[in-house]
């Protein structure tokens, strides 16, 4: 999930956090400029789960993988990239996308290496997850697709995806919507030891790096139910049905997760390195380098990970027009549990200039 680092303070989570409602939320919306002063589109209100499934899944090569990825909204549109996070899949954005669908967007919603139907190319590649690894993953849809430039919103591994993209490749990023704020990993940084209550939310970071926690995440079964658990303890008043878990949970029987999943988390807290051909890469992350493209960042009030602060602690990473907000009784799987939020923070960013002398 997040760079621990970053929320080394966040201990009594949720209530340290200035939450507003969703009301709050449209009336900050008017900070944002439209071009020529135009009001920014107001994204209707929807009960979340009102949709449950997406279209045909297509697939395309590019890059080392074969990438399957949803579709919405007409084909000329300008282009929404959202990308989903861990334990999760493309159906965080069920709700999200076809929001975004209806106010013009072509909307593009990749699995992430090593889930549901993304597949590496060649069995020879080596199945790493290094964080520029990933980001260079949705470069190459962009590219495959023909994309030259999109709006990007993400959460969890999405956020750090979306993130490092608009810090080394910002020509590619119209706007930004990272959830959770600046996640690119500082790897130096994680490996000293944080707060008690930092180092009890990231269990199941140190249970993957036990011979157990291999073998639970190599069983489909046992991952699946891990998975599920973690659902539970990130959302907790997120009252999610059996079905809305199963759709998801395919995307766990990829015959890469475990290998992908367990690289990331072994890679971020320095117990294996990372493959040669990213080292370039990720030396400019480790730099912890600026973001300058209109930015909206989110918390969710309920997620053990947020910050207090109310987003204060990686403010300063954000250098260009920007936007924060914090949602309120929302846990970690933000954009499934309050679409409407996400779907307008999106339309926000995407309208988002800097302030007028």
């Amino acid at each position: 999930m997040f760079n621990r680092r970053t929320f080394s303070k966040a201990v009594g989570l949720g209530t340290g956090a200035a939450a507003v409602s969703l009301s709050g939320l449209q009336s900050s919306a008017s900070a944002a400029h439209a071009p020529g002063g135009a009001a920014v589109p107001t994204v209707p209100a929807i009960t979340p789960a009102t949709h449950t499934e997406f279209g045909t899944i297509k697939q395309v090569k590019a890059g080392v993988l074969d990438i399957g990825y949803a579709e919405a909204g007409p084909s000329h549109g300008p282009v929404v990239l959202l990308l989903h996070g861990w334990p999760y899949d493309i159906h965080s954005f069920v709700d999200v996308a076809p929001l975004l669908a209806d106010q013009g967007y072509r909307v593009i919603v990749p699995y992430l290496r090593g889930h549901g139907s993304t597949r590496f190319l060649s069995r020879h590649t080596p199945r790493t997850a290094e964080q520029s690894a990933v980001a260079l993953d949705i470069i190459a849809l962009m590219d495959a697709l023909k994309i030259h430039k999109a709006v990007l919103a993400g959460f969890d591994w999405g956020s750090r995806t979306a993130d490092i993209i608009a810090a080394l490749w910002p020509e590619r990023v119209k706007a930004l919507v990272s959830t959770s704020g600046y996640l690119i990993t500082d790897r130096k940084a994680q490996l000293e030891p944080a707060l008690p209550a930092v180092e009890h939310n990231w269990w199941y970071q140190w249970y993957f790096a036990t011979e157990r926690g291999k073998k639970t995440m190599e069983n489909v079964d046992k991952r699946i139910a891990l998975c599920r658990y973690v659902w539970t303890l990130v959302s907790p008043n997120w009252n999610f049905d059996e079905a809305t878990f199963a759709r998801t949970a395919e995307a766990f029987k990829n015959p890469d997760y475990a290998a992908v999943v367990l690289y990331n988390y072994h890679w971020r807290i320095g117990l294996i390195e990372g493959e040669h051909r990213y080292d370039r890469y990720e030396k400019l992350l480790a730099a912890q380098p600026s973001i300058g493209v209109p930015t909206v960042t989110l918390d969710a009030a309920l997620d053990p990970f947020t910050p207090p602060g109310n987003g204060s602690s990686y403010r300063g990473h954000f250098t260009g027009p920007y936007q924060h907000r914090t949602v309120a009784d929302i846990g970690h799987n933000l954009p499934q549990e309050a679409p409407t939020a996400f779907a307008q923070a999106v339309v926000d960013a995407d309208h988002l200039q800097a302030p007028r002398p």
